[in-house]
């Protein structure tokens, strides 16, 4: 949040106004690629539809976000994005964006401010058709925050989107009631281990490729810096 206070200036002849500007709830996530300091401000919650509860270390990690004043994007979804609507919707919480896919919302608690991604009326409303709103909120926020049972492949394609975006994600995983700090493909692929076999199949081929790309992508950055 940023508060403004405006300040009457005078030189000589002319007058005017400086905005003195003061950040006054924010997280520094640290330096980008130029040196320029990055803050936290648009969070991402998410998780899987088998999620049942929101249990206190979870609710106690909201109430953060909720004194900070940082916006919430949040699907539409049953499970974990239901739930933290809720949630929200007791806490009378506003700051909040729910996106969904088409023109209609399947959860919008609290009527909060909606984010309407097109869709193709011809696709099948599968696992690719809602990711497509997933990948809009990562790529829109500052951190993200996902709530994981190990199984959920729509909650472990959200991590895998925020890395892509060089985006920390906070995971509490459930069946350990513990919380990871994913910032890197390393600390994922990790983390995968500890949940369905299935799903690390699944997974395995595709984060070791991105975390390939990331690499190479970092070194030519790199590069290109050097000789500026």
């Amino acid at each position: 949040m940023i508060k403004i206070n405006p300040r009457k200036i005078k030189d000589g002849q002319y007058e005017g106004y400086a905005l003195d500007l003061h950040t006054t709830s924010s997280v520094f996530l640290g330096y980008d690629s130029y040196g320029h300091e990055q803050f936290m401000s648009k969070i991402f919650i998410g998780g899987s539809r088998r999620i049942t509860k929101l249990s206190n270390d979870i609710t106690g990690r909201i109430d953060n976000i909720i004194q900070n004043g940082y916006t919430v994007l949040l699907g539409d979804a049953n499970g974990a994005d239901k739930l933290v609507q809720k949630y929200l919707q007791e806490k009378r919480y506003r700051n909040v964006l729910v996106y969904c896919m088409g023109a209609q919302c399947r959860n919008n608690l609290a009527e909060w401010e909606t984010r309407h991604i097109p869709e193709n009326q011809k696709v099948k409303r599968d696992f690719a058709y809602y990711s497509l709103k997933d990948l809009a909120m990562a790529k829109e926020v500052d951190y993200g925050f996902m709530i994981w049972d190990g199984k959920s492949k729509g909650t472990l394609n959200n991590v895998l989107n925020l890395l892509k975006e060089d985006k920390k994600t906070l995971v509490y995983y459930s069946p350990e009631k513990k919380y990871y700090t994913v910032n890197t493909f390393d600390v994922l692929k990790g983390l995968l281990r500890q949940g369905d076999k299935q799903l690390q199949a699944m997974f395995h081929k595709a984060l070791n490729k991105m975390s390939y790309e990331h690499a190479e992508a970092q070194e030519e950055n790199q590069t290109t810096l050097s000789l500026h």
